[in-house]
């Protein structure tokens, strides 16, 4: 069978569109799917195709890219529990950009790879801004020649992208990286709870933060964000939590400890609680604050 050059791209939400936008900009031969034709005018402007049928994609391209929100809507789109199923995958590579749980990313490489289909992980470091920017980290699993294969497709999204050894070990790692990033911002937003509530000078306060060897691109433009009261999405309250349930879940199969995580899934459940599961991960600060019990002069937690 003749693979296709084509590309297919499904699932243009936050994060999808401008990545899909990027692939369309560097002249990939690119159709494109959403349940939602909001992002379709842009994209075709950039040259994309849009596609009415999701059978069409499938017959015309050669590599599908999912970016979707998570198994459910992966199963939906393969049509993985239906006949059409290893018609939609033989012959063709399934990367897989999404944040899933590792095991299924396992369970659904081995159904693609049952039929005749090819298989690569590739989540990504990165919110929608880096995004926007072709910035995102790509981590790579599965068969080295599958892998290698795909890998200058992802130039064009991803400045750096890493092997991680067979699936799920992109994933894995993934989740790793997101423990990291959600204690940070975290850490950073009940830091500026702190200091907001001493009456510090928040720009004295951001500059030697910005001075200090704990400066980086994800604490300067978030410290923005929270100076600014600014929570419009970058990384979403909603996607935060599903990424820090999917870190808490795996640990707790690994019999692994995550006090931190824990502490975080709590706040993020919070943060959404409250109507903010739209808006952007600093908006966690506001959960942070109803935590507040008694305050003295200038509003400083005894």
């Amino acid at each position: 069978m003749v693979v296709s050059p084509l590309i297919g791209f499904i699932g243009l939400g936050t994060m999808g569109e401008p990545m899909a936008l990027n692939l369309a900009t560097a002249g990939i031969p690119l159709r494109v799917w959403s349940r939602s034709t909001t992002k379709y005018p842009r994209l075709v402007a950039a040259g994309a195709t849009a596609m009415k049928d999701i059978r069409d994609l499938y017959h015309q391209c050669g590599t599908i890219i999912l970016m979707l929100t998570d198994g459910g809507a992966i199963d939906a789109v393969l049509a993985r529990n239906e006949p059409e199923f290893p018609k939609r995958v033989a012959a063709r590579t399934i990367v897989n950009m999404s944040t899933v749980p590792p095991e299924y990313s396992l369970s659904l490489a081995t159904d693609i790879q049952a039929s005749g289909g090819r298989y690569v992980e590739a989540p990504v470091s990165g919110s929608r801004q880096p995004a926007q920017a072709g910035r995102l980290v790509a981590m790579l699993a599965g068969r080295e020649e599958d892998v290698e294969a795909v890998r200058p497709l992802l130039a064009a999204m991803c400045h750096e992208s890493f092997d991680c050894g067979p699936v799920p070990g992109a994933l894995r790692m993934k989740l790793a990286i997101n423990t990291f990033l959600i204690t940070l911002v975290t850490g950073l937003a009940e830091a500026t709870h702190f200091a907001q509530r001493h009456r510090l000078d928040m720009a004295c306060f951001a500059a030697i933060l910005d001075a200090g060897p704990m400066a980086s691109d994800v604490s300067r433009s978030k410290m923005t964000k929270l100076l600014q009261h600014n929570f419009e999405r970058q990384a979403g309250i909603t996607d935060v939590l599903k990424n820090n349930r999917l870190v808490v879940e795996s640990a707790r199969a690994a019999g692994i400890a995550s006090p931190l995580m824990d502490i975080c899934l709590a706040l993020y459940a919070n943060t959404e609680a409250m109507g903010l599961g739209e808006t952007d991960m600093v908006s966690v600060i506001k959960a942070i604050g109803i935590r507040d019990t008694g305050s003295g002069p200038g509003g400083i937690h005894r």
